[in-house]
Formats: structure tokens, C-alpha cells, sequence
């Protein structure tokens, strides 16, 4: 789990600190000890909204972020929980659409601390139980609930009867927790599905689907399962959803990339189940134009990082991980990056496959800065993974900081380019804290 605040003085920044002492593991999945302590407060869960539950290894956020912006749209108030930040711890709670105030937070953080009374607890356990009583005492019309981590054993997987769950493309990360292939991984995020509960499926490699369909078969629930009961594709600049209402026409999802047609379309298959609001509403169509997800494809147009290259260039950012966010940046970059030449500067944790996630973008690449991610004790340093990047053949080198890492780009390259900052959301949040 990330540290607490990058910016120092928040109210809520040393009780985090203490929290994180409880246990002295940072990921210990189980659900036994944070059931202990709902059960202490008289379990708030039980008193949460119409709950969307989503898991899966990529497009978690993105899909969450269409259906907040499509209920946004609509008027209803909405409850949001994500994991990790990317700058200030808070910006994983948003009550009733609005980011949860400091002091509210450091407030429900101090009561969670007191009723635990000292006892054994992970930080994301903890935090995701304040979470949970802040939602419990503002009213709202829906909860919008992204895993931490895996689903079977995830904190947020006390939720006994959410009224949809969703389970995203699933892929190869997190092996020393969830499994060494990808059945098992795909298994535990199926643990997420209920009994007789509907559950939105987004296409799968057939290994990862088989494991779903025997999850959900042992629990009698209902799949609704991309291409083969809701479809979704790009045609003449519109978005075509086919599901169980019928097809709709719509606008194409505003986030960036050929791989967000389907998690807009999952979004809406989540929709359907969740019946709520009809396709044809014109609150679907604002919220698939308006959507923003930060450090997904993001450019960045101004800001102390941007302005260390030149004005006719551009920067973007993107905090995808894994073997199959390199995949879908890589498809991006031979669709729309062709144009002029495309430099990397990258920084991993140590436990992210990083030659993996290269491997796609070589191809599409005219150079590489390696990073430490600042302030992230699991980083891996520049020196090495540009090493790892060297031996994958790319123009490779180390740079003390990712300002330096720009201005070397910069210097390098005498005619108009494009940066891709990339290789993890920890580091996506450092480069939004620096360019303000």
C-alpha cells in the first residue's frame, strides 16, 4: 500500500504513520481482522448504498471512473472508493461526489484507531473500514467499491450482497499473493461474485474465463459476458453498445486509447445489470464525453515538468504496471504515435515484471530514461532498469530524477518529439505532486 501524503502537514498524515505500525506486514490478505473491527462498530457495511463492486488486473479505475461520471450526470450521488492515490492519500474516498474533507478523514481514522484498540491490522484494511463509515453516515444512491488488491481475500470483499459485480480484463500481476498462473489469479478475483448476484464479465483470455465460469457456477450466479451476451466497437466515430436493451449509438469515451472502448462498454454493461438508468438516457452519453481518469493516458499541458521541453512537444503520462498495460500503451503508440519520435522515462517497483511491460514498446521507441520512483522504498533503481531496458535492446540510460530525465531527452533530440512517462502508478502520482 502507498505511503501516506506526498505533501507534508495534512491532519490525517501521523495517524496514517501510526496505522501503518499495526501490522508488520503491508499486504496480508484475509478478511478476519477487519470483520473483527466492523464488528466493533456495529458494522457499517450493512448500511451502505446499492453497491457496483469491481476487480480485475487492468481498466479497475477506468471502468469506475465512466460509471461515476455517468451518475454524475444523472444527478444521483454517488460514493466512490479506489486504491492506490496519486498524490494525497484522500483522493481514495469520495462521499456523495465529493472528495472526503481532511479533517473528516484524520476524524474517522482517529475513532477506527481508538476501537481497534492497538490490535493487529493492515493500513488498507483500516483505512477501507473509516471508508466504510464515512459511506454508512452520508446518504447516497450508489457505491462505486474498486478492490486493493486480488478479491477473494480483499478488505473491500466484506461486502456480502453488492447488486453488481464487475471483474475487468484479468492478467499476470501480484504472483507472490494471488497465484503463479493466470487460473488462480483469475479465481481469486472471481471471489468478489455472489451467490445468485449478477456478474459483468469483460473479455478474458479463456484460461482466466474457464476459472470464472467455475467460480460462478459453484455460486449460482448470473454472467453477463463480453461477445457472447453484450459486445461493444468503434464505428464511424461513434460507440456501439449491443446488449439485453438493445443497441445504442453513442459518443466514443473521452479517455485516451483503442483499449477504453471496452472498458466504457463494460462500464455500461455494468449499467445495464445495475438498472438504474436506461442506455438511451442523456446522462450516458455526458458522462462517456466528460469522464477524466488522472495518470491514465493523460497529457500533460503545462506545469514546472512540462515546461523542461521544448513548446511544440509533448508530454504524456500513464501509471499502467504490467505485461498488458505495455501491450495496450504499444497499440496505442503504433495508432496514433507515429508521427515523430517517441522517448520512455520509466520507473517500476521491484516487484512488477519489467522486462515484460518493455517488450512491447520497443518497437515504438527512440530512447529511454530509467528512474527510481521518488519517495517509494520499492523502487527499482534507474541504474537497473535501464540495465533490464538495455538488454531488451532499447537506446538506454540512467537519469537522477525525472526533471533530469527530461532535460536529457530534450537535449537529445533536435527536432519535435513525444515523453511517455510510464511503468507505475506510484510514480504517475510523483510526476502530478511535482508539475503542480
Amino acid at each position: 500500500m502507498k505511503a501516506p501524503e506526498r505533501s507534508p502537514g495534512a491532519p490525517s498524515d501521523a495517524i496514517l504513520e501510526r496505522l501503518a505500525g499495526l501490522h508488520p506486514k503491508l499486504i496480508d490478505l484475509s478478511l478476519g481482522r477487519m470483520e473483527a473491527l466492523l464488528d466493533l462498530l456495529d458494522h457499517p457495511e450493512w448500511s451502505l448504498p446499492p453497491t457496483i463492486h469491481i476487480a480485475g488486473t487492468n481498466g479497475k479505475g477506468s471502468t469506475l471512473a465512466y460509471l461515476n461520471a455517468i451518475f454524475a450526470a444523472a444527478g444521483l450521488r454517488v460514493h466512490v472508493y479506489t486504491s492506490p492515490h496519486l498524490v494525497r492519500f484522500r483522493e481514495r474516498i469520495r462521499v456523495a461526489g465529493t472528495l472526503i474533507d481532511e479533517d473528516d478523514l484524520a476524524a474517522l481514522l482517529s475513532e477506527c484507531e481508538r476501537i481497534n484498540e492497538g490490535m493487529p491490522i493492515t493500513l488498507f484494511e483500516i483505512t477501507t473500514t473509516a471508508a466504510f463509515l464515512a459511506f454508512a453516515r452520508q446518504p447516497a444512491d450508489v457505491l462505486l467499491l474498486e478492490t486493493g488488491l486480488g478479491g477473494r481475500l480483499d478488505a473491500t470483499n466484506v461486502i456480502k450482497k453488492p447488486k453488481v459485480t464487475v471483474i475487468t480484463p484479468v492478467s499476470m500481476d501480484h504472483q507472490s499473493f494471488l497465484g503463479d498462473d493466470l487460473a488462480a489469479i483469475a479465481w481469486e478475483k472471481a471471489g468478489i461474485i455472489k451467490p445468485g448476484l449478477p456478474a459483468v464479465i469483460a473479455r478474458q483470455n479463456a484460461e482466466a474465463m474457464a476459472a470464472i465460469r467455475t467460480r460462478a457456477e459453484e455460486l449460482r450466479a448470473a454472467l453477463y459476458v463480453q461477445d457472447v451476451d453484450w459486445s461493444v466497437r468503434q464505428e464511424a466515430g461513434k460507440l456501439i453498445y449491443e446488449g439485453a436493451t438493445g443497441k445504442q449509438t453513442l459518443p466514443l469515451p473521452a479517455l485516451t486509447g483503442a483499449h477504453q472502448t471496452d472498458n466504457a462498454g463494460l462500464a455500461l454493461a455494468a449499467l445495464e445489470r445495475f438498472r438504474t438508468l436506461r442506455l438511451d438516457d442523456p446522462s450516458v452519453a455526458r458522462g462517456l464525453r466528460d469522464v477524466t481518469w488522472a495518470g491514465r493516458l493523460q497529457q500533460l499541458q503545462a506545469g514546472p515538468l512540462r515546461d523542461r521541453l521544448p513548446k511544440v512537444w509533448e508530454l504524456w503520462l500513464d501509471g499502467g504496471h504490467n505485461p498488458a498495460a505495455g501491450q495496450a500503451l504499444a497499440a496505442f503508440a503504433e495508432t496514433h504515435w507515429d508521427d515523430k519520435p517517441l522517448y520512455l522515462v520509466c520507473g517500476m517497483l521491484n516487484s512488477k515484471d519489467t522486462a515484460e511491460f518493455m517488450k512491447p514498446l520497443g518497437d515504438h521507441t527512440a530512447g529511454f530514461h530509467g528512474v527510481a520512483i521518488p519517495g517509494e522504498a520499492n523502487s527499482i533503481s534507474a541504474e537497473a532498469i535501464s540495465a533490464t531496458a538495455a538488454a531488451l535492446g532499447f537506446p538506454a540510460e540512467a537519469a537522477p530524477s525525472i526533471a533530469a530525465a527530461l532535460s536529457a531527452v530534450a537535449a537529445a533530440e533536435l527536432g519535435p518529439a513525444r515523453v511517455l512517462i510510464c511503468g507505475s502508478l506510484y510514480l504517475a502520482g510523483a510526476v502530478l505532486a511535482e508539475n503542480g
